[in-house]
């Protein structure tokens, strides 16, 4: 029988997501007899009728086009409630992509990387703990919305033996110069393996407002996270052979034995976040060539990682103590920036910004080891100063941004300048640079643990990139993406010879990293094939790997059924990867560490979807990994952790416009 007893923090978060279903399911019905139902016109052509929520008039009508999302750059689309193969491949946990990562056997679970991108505008350093921060929302993550109709979506799919994942959301203008969104995302699944339970929620309240004049306008946002995980460091060494020759007593995931069942993790943290401005000299119209605004952007954020164990383990060595280890890093970071913005309309958009970072990364406790003592903290201030730069001129899209770090602890600096130009409606190009300087993560330069060989306090130094990318598309037929990265003082994690546990190590060459991507579709009547192939190449020394070759390629048929009333898309899609040695994964530090010793890949994942439109309703049906009973029991997410085996399951992602 499988064990369920969960800690505190545990059962907390399952009420904290129930009582938030139900308030949300509450508001929602109550929402929904305050509205007048559409007529019969609007609901067959999928529009509303009401143009502004405050003003409660049904005889405009409102587009699909006019339900604006703002991103963070202040790039504008709108609401999509089409089914289409890229809905396919981002309703999952992230809710994005995952053709770059491989994910773990739970919903909810780390991802291992089968690439990385080196290009970096950021001047600090991370929090690290990279592993749990996958489902982590950041500034760049936060959306904000303009409706003339109140909004919902609402996503739900299925987990793991016991869960489900649900994401609800609600966004209205209570006037056209104000916005109110809402959204939770809230997860729980149990998983096949022993002790594994991932447990998250992540709640976003985002707002933005300008006078009517525009001459003021603001963005803002609250986040609050918690990502909660058991771990168990994989299933144990001698446990392997059980998986990889697929005995029956084995197909019972449960029975493994895995290296502990005592640990848990949990990464929680809560951002405020306000970008204003004020328009000095206002552009009315196209005529008028100068623009003059003065911006300010404020964000503080608290954020912490814990590792508890009820008793030490033999897999991590020696301990300071036999019970009730706790490790716990926190990260305190207040930013603010002032930003002058102009724009003309011979020279384009210039911006100069100077900022403030006040940083507070650390332990509250100091660790004396074989007679040296670790500090606690690494807190200070870092001035920096930066500018941005965009100019549109005979067809191409030029843009710039540079930053430096002036004064502080932390040396740092970046410039990436990019190209593009777009010939006609069928071709676009676009090329561009980028070069970076950065301190490694925290975790890398300071770590405290219970356990004796998880102390450290580095001095490294900064890595140093380069990146030249480009890209080419040609209609749906070809985007390709080339890129070409080289990087030095590469910041890694590994096992040390002579403990045999992991810490950070920098590598003093230069790695040379090579990435090529094609994506396209054919199309034939009501099918289709849709690919997309990665290759890479690297000369690292083995201080990071990745798989040569990464495809993934899906053959469908969609088609409208019932005069129209519902479209229907139904498929099969293989991922696959070449051999490799693939990164294996730590809990105490929840990072990624490199491990020369085995090679895994070189196995199909095949999944068949059934998937179904009606209205704004979409369902979406998975028989995922199906063929993991018939082409080997080789697949592995990290060495010790296999991937999941064959299951069904299935969601729905439903949009109301009230």
């Amino acid at each position: 029988m499988r064990k369920t007893s969960y800690s505190i923090e545990t059962r907390k978060h399952i009420y904290s997501i129930k009582v938030a279903s139900v308030c949300f399911l509450l508001f929602q019905f109550q929402a929904v007899f305050a509205q007048k139902k559409p007529s019969r016109l609007s609901r067959e052509l999928g529009i509303a009728e009401v143009k502004d929520s405050t003003k409660q008039s049904l005889k405009d009508l409102a587009k699909i086009t006019d339900y604006l999302i703002i991103s963070h750059d202040n790039d504008t689309t709108y609401v999509d409630t089409t089914l289409s193969i890229r809905k396919e491949y981002k309703f999952n946990y992230l809710r994005k992509d995952d053709f770059e990562v491989m994910s773990f056997s739970n919903l909810g679970q780390t991802y291992n990387s089968l690439t990385y991108n080196f290009q970096n505008t950021k001047l600090m350093p991370s929090f690290g703990a990279l592993g749990k921060h996958f489902n982590y929302m950041e500034v760049e993550d936060i959306y904000y919305y303009r409706v003339p109709t109140p909004l919902t979506e609402l996503f739900f799919k299925t987990a793991f033996e016991q869960g489900q994942l649900a994401d609800s959301f609600f966004s209205i203008n209570t006037s056209p110069q104000l916005n109110v969104s809402i959204a939770y995302k809230g997860l729980r699944s149990l998983g096949k393996y022993q002790h594994i339970l991932a447990s998250t929620g992540n709640f976003r309240f985002s707002t933005n407002y300008q006078t009517k004049n525009g001459r003021y306008v603001a963005k803002a946002h609250i986040v609050m996270q918690d990502i909660y995980n058991q771990e168990n460091a994989g299933i144990r060494d001698d446990n392997v052979e059980y998986f990889e020759t697929g005995e029956e007593d084995h197909l019972d995931r449960s029975i493994f034995e895995v290296n502990f069942e005592n640990a848990e993790t949990m990464l929680k943290g809560k951002r405020f976040y306000l970008d204003h401005a004020y328009n000095i000299v206002q552009k009315n119209d196209s005529l008028d060539k100068n623009h003059l605004s003065l911006g300010h952007i404020i964000s503080f954020e608290d954020k912490y990682n814990e590792y508890s164990q009820s008793a030490n383990s033999d897999y991590f060595g020696d301990a300071f103590v036999a019970s009730g280890l706790k490790d716990r890093n926190t990260l305190e970071n207040f930013y603010n920036q002032l930003h002058l913005n102009y724009s003309n309309n011979i020279i384009g958009d210039l911006q100069f910004n100077i900022s403030n970072t006040s940083y507070n990364y650390g332990y509250d406790k100091l660790v004396v080891l074989n007679g040296q003592t670790i500090t606690n903290r690494l807190k200070g201030d870092v001035f920096a100063a930066g500018g941005k730069y965009h100019k549109q001129y005979r067809g191409f899209d030029l843009s710039g941004e540079l930053g430096l770090n002036v004064s502080g602890d932390f040396d740092g600096n970046y410039v990436k300048g990019e190209a593009s130009f777009k010939l006609n409606d069928d071709v676009f190009v676009r090329a561009s640079l980028n070069h970076s300087s950065k301190a490694p993560n925290f975790n890398t330069l300071l770590f405290q643990s219970d356990y004796i060989n998880y102390n450290w306090q580095n001095s490294f130094s900064n890595t140093e990139t380069q990146q030249l990318a480009f890209q080419l598309k040609y209609k749906e037929l070809a985007n390709v993406t080339v890129d070409y990265s080289t990087i030095t003082d590469y910041v890694y994690f590994a096992q040390d010879d002579a403990t045999l546990q992991v810490r950070p190590f920098q590598y003093g060459g230069t790695i040379n990293y090579l990435r090529v991507k094609f994506e396209n579709e054919f199309r034939l009547g009501k099918f289709a094939l849709n690919n997309t192939i990665l290759y890479q190449n690297e000369n690292a020394d083995g201080v990071m790997n990745v798989p040569d070759l990464t495809t993934r390629n899906t053959l469908y048929f969609s088609s409208h059924m019932f005069d129209k009333a519902l479209f229907l898309q139904t498929g099969v899609t293989l991922k696959y990867f070449t051999k490799y040695y693939m990164n294996a994964y730590n809990p105490l530090l929840a990072e990624f560490y490199v491990q020369n010793d085995t090679e895994y890949g070189d196995f199909p994942m095949l999944d068949f979807f059934i998937n179904l439109k009606i209205r704004q309703t979409r369902i979406f049906a998975k028989a995922e990994h199906f063929n993991s009973a018939f082409t080997g029991y080789n697949y592995y997410s990290a060495p010790n952790n296999p991937y999941r085996d064959f299951t069904i399951r299935f969601g729905v992602v439903w949009n109301f416009f009230l």
